[in-house]
């Protein structure tokens, strides 16, 4: 399989890598820093280009790797009649390509990608979506070089992943800083936070999180609640953080 990839950032350099370690051929890296596009080419045996004109239509699929506001304005620069035109985003429909291309879609590895410790496990579930049946087996193929987990979702489906997304990955580390700089505040080391959170990790591999809740708001220990709230007082932000989730767990526990 032939290809282009669209995009210098962490998503550009692990599909990059892992469709050139399966033996697929890139035809190019395109991107708006030709320094950056260099970098990425040189590490798969490529060739760099500036992101200024157009794609040629000559490979198997176009790549574009690029943040969620980007996307339209990239797509609209291509006019594809052979070569698939994929996006990698979860919460951006595929019709921004549906005038770039007449097959696109979308493929989105459902994890946390970074250029400094790209992920060597395949366990990486991807959603995957094309407008057109012909084009099936092609990402299929793509979404081989780097995952055996792979879910045929339509747009609105993938919002909804990727919104599932922002609860399990994003919003929860978000908590774990607040919880480092409460500790560090404190003279109190992290690392005893970190075998609780692996442990809360490790749980959710068998059993469903909601059976495995636990804590003051779960069981309405309004005297603990309040304790910390007073702990809270000179942080407005985690104290608002700390009763809206407390409501939330308290409502889903209250039946």
């Amino acid at each position: 399989m032939t290809y282009y990839i669209v995009g210098t950032g962490n998503t550009a350099w692990f599909l990059a890598t892992k469709l050139h370690a399966a033996g697929h051929l890139c035809k190019g890296i395109y991107g708006r820093d030709i320094a950056k596009a260099t970098e990425l080419a040189n590490a798969i045996d490529a060739n760099a280009y500036e992101l200024i004109n157009g794609i040629p239509d000559d490979a198997h699929a176009c790549i574009l790797a690029v943040s969620d506001s980007a996307i339209e304005e990239i797509s609209s620069k291509l006019s594809f009649r052979k070569t698939l035109l994929l996006h990698t985003a979860g919460a951006v429909s595929s019709n921004v390509l549906k005038d770039a291309a007449k097959n696109y879609g979308v493929i989105w590895p459902i994890y946390s990608i970074t250029k400094q410790q790209l992920p060597e496990t395949r366990n990486i579930p991807s959603a995957i979506e094309v407008n057109n049946t012909d084009s099936s087996a092609l990402i299929r193929t793509i979404a081989a070089s780097f995952t055996d987990s792979v879910y045929e979702a339509s747009s609105d489906k993938r919002k909804q992943m990727h919104l599932a997304a922002v609860f399990s990955n994003n919003f929860s580390n978000h908590l774990f800083a607040v919880a480092e700089k409460m500790c560090a505040e404190n003279g109190i080391p992290f690392s005893t936070m970190i075998p609780i959170i692996a442990q809360t990790a490790e749980r959710i591999n068998n059993q469903s999180p909601s059976t495995l809740q636990t804590g003051p708001a779960k069981r309405n220990d309004t005297a603990t609640m309040q304790e910390h709230l007073q702990l809270l007082n000179q942080y407005p932000e985690w104290e608002e953080m700390y009763k809206s989730i407390s409501a939330s767990i308290l409502k889903m526990y209250s039946k």
